[in-house]
């Protein structure tokens, strides 16, 4: 099956760019519901999978046992912007497990958030691994590890207890092999495994509604779900799509957006998981493309209210240095 277009950029109400890639909408049971491009070809799910990996650190006990917050859990599943908060909330992850910030293994770089760059550099600061978007879930990590009395060193290896921990979790939820024949490396040095389009979406399904998973797993999943529509602001930060869509719809929706144009999304209330690749890797393709599939869903009990956040990511408007309008970035496929 071929992939289709997802999003299209408008200027001078022409079409100037077009994004392709692949849909897989599945339900917890592991149906198809919708398909779009080949969903059964592997793709690196990269930060997509991050409240995935945090299970372990909730259904052990571990985070109960740490006192980790709601807003601790939300950065474990993080992709963040470097800003203050995501910084202190990553150090403090770190302080509750009595570990400093060179325990971390992620590397550090400028924030992705830029006013938290311009700000840093102006302190005269350098940026350290806390403004990493990964160091929540490398927290995460060594939490875990630093419970179950491991030595946090090496953590991000494959053979790391805590690792092989947050390993099976990802084989539970998307019931696909997670080994040496398809880990690849991530940019934060942690393992990336390429699994099937359609497994990740499944992966989410379950994750809103615990099919498949453990009673100990389903309830973690629930709890992550809660502490992320909490804090949404700790899962991404300002302007970022993935808080900005859970801040308005809070439990009903997760989602998360990965590297190189991968995102995904439960819907609990339906037991439906969706997972999407821009085959040019591009970030905003899969994030309008997943808001028009939210607002197109069969069952899908949205307000007026949520039409009209969903239409807003859906179809935005493009303007220049001037602040003048030049185009549009919309959906290409509709719900």
């Amino acid at each position: 099956m071929d992939d289709i277009a997802l999003a299209e950029v408008t200027r001078g109400g022409r079409v100037e760019s077009l994004h392709h890639g692949r849909i897989a909408l599945m339900d917890d049971t592991g149906r198809v519901v919708r398909a779009h491009g080949a969903i059964d070809k592997p793709v690196f799910p990269r930060s997509t999978v991050k409240a995935l990996l945090a299970l372990p650190l909730v259904e052990t006990g571990a985070a109960d046992r740490l006192g980790l917050t709601d807003a601790e859990l939300a950065l474990a599943c993080a992709s963040h912007g470097g800003e203050i908060l995501h910084a202190e909330t990553a150090a403090s992850m770190l302080a509750k497990a009595g570990q400093t910030v060179t325990c971390l293994e992620c590397g550090a770089h400028w924030p992705t958030y830029d006013a938290a760059a311009h700000e840093l550099a102006a302190s005269g600061a350098r940026p350290t691994p806390l403004h990493n978007n990964c160091s929540g879930k490398h927290a995460g990590l060594i939490c875990l590890s630093i419970d179950q009395s491991l030595d946090p060193k090496g953590y991000i290896n494959p053979e790391h207890e805590a690792q092989r921990q947050v390993t099976a979790a990802l084989a539970m939820a998307t019931s696909a092999a997670h080994d040496e024949n398809n880990r690849g490396l991530d940019g934060c040095s942690m393992p990336t495994y390429a699994i099937p389009l359609s497994a990740l979406a499944t992966g989410f399904a379950r994750f809103g509604t615990g099919k498949n998973f453990s009673p100990d797993h389903a309830s973690a999943a629930s709890r992550l779900r809660s502490a992320v529509a909490s804090e949404p602001f700790l899962v991404a930060g300002s302007g970022r799509f993935d808080t900005t869509l859970m801040a308005h719809f809070g439990n009903r929706i997760f989602c998360k957006m990965g590297a190189e144009g991968v995102m995904v999304a439960s819907v609990p209330e339906l037991g439906l998981g969706i997972a999407i690749k821009t085959d040019d890797g591009a970030n905003r393709a899969a994030e309008v493309a997943l808001a028009s599939l939210l607002l197109g869903l069969d069952g899908a009990q949205w307000s007026d209210d949520d039409r009209s956040v969903l239409t807003g990511l859906s179809h935005q408007v493009m303007k220049n240095w001037n602040g003048r309008e030049v185009g549009t970035l919309r959906a290409a496929v509709k719900g």
